[in-house]
């Protein structure tokens, strides 16, 4: 009840559009071009098993492991880009340069190089979602206030205190903006890697039921990754509203 309460604006205006979208899909009555709202539901429910069972998981696994390759080099990247100029002038040119090339462009390739295995999804997804968590982290550790570095070091702190006692938690906000960034984006990286190549997954079943003009079928799965966008974004919310407990919110 909050929820409708504080979002009541956004919940009637998607409201107001699923109605317009179901009365102008039953005045086209072209299902296979536009479903209408209620035949892509059901479609949802009639193909539950193989979606939920099968393709769901096989998309999730892609997106968790590209996630956590991100994290793990894109933070690392940013310590060592924030602590010398010579990574910061190497790394950074070629991080903002690689945004742009085309992923799409470039998916093809990854299939050719890895297969239809799981592997060519997972470097798509790094590749998009590695940029934001980079970016975002090296700024955050750049953010912090020159006063409190020198209150700091007049308490003879060490580079191993600035460090964890003050560039840590000024960059943890900036750090869990880009996961924000990246957790939706890594729906869209996994969902382009599977409909390149791929023998499973939420993308791969979008295509195979284009090639059947079952336009219900086509955004069935859509809706599906839509939703796990928006659930592993709440994830990073809540995750970070319990981390970062100190830090003042409206």
């Amino acid at each position: 009840m909050k929820f409708f309460q504080k979002y009541t604006a956004a919940c009637l205006l998607v409201t107001g559009f699923l109605i317009m979208w179901e009365v102008c899909a039953r005045l086209v009555d072209l299902g296979f071009i536009l479903p209408a709202p209620s035949d892509i539901a059901y479609k949802l429910w009639e193909i539950k098993a193989p979606l939920f069972l099968e393709h769901l998981p096989s998309t999730l696994v892609i997106i968790v492991i590209g996630l956590f390759i991100s994290i793990v080099f894109g933070v690392g990247l940013a310590v060592w880009m924030s602590v010398s100029k010579t990574a910061e002038r190497t790394f950074y040119p070629i991080i903002i340069s690689s945004q742009t090339i085309p992923i799409i462009a470039l998916a093809p390739i990854f299939v050719l190089w890895f297969g239809y295995t799981i592997w060519s999804k997972v470097v798509v997804t790094v590749l998009i979602t590695f940029f934001p968590i980079t970016v975002n982290t090296y700024d955050g550790l750049r953010s912090t206030s020159k006063d409190y570095r020198d209150l700091l070091l007049t308490m003879g702190a060490s580079k191993k205190d600035l460090f964890f006692k003050l560039q840590v938690p000024a960059s943890a906000p900036h750090f869990f903006s880009g996961l924000k960034v990246a957790v939706t984006l890594s729906v869209i990286g996994a969902a382009i890697g599977e409909w390149i190549g791929a023998q499973a997954g939420l993308g791969y079943f979008s295509r195979r039921m284009m090639t059947q003009f079952d336009g219900a079928g086509v955004f069935a799965p859509i809706i599906l990754l839509s939703a796990v966008g928006v659930l592993f974004f709440l994830l990073v919310g809540w995750i970070e509203r319990r981390t970062l407990r100190w830090r003042k919110t409206k």
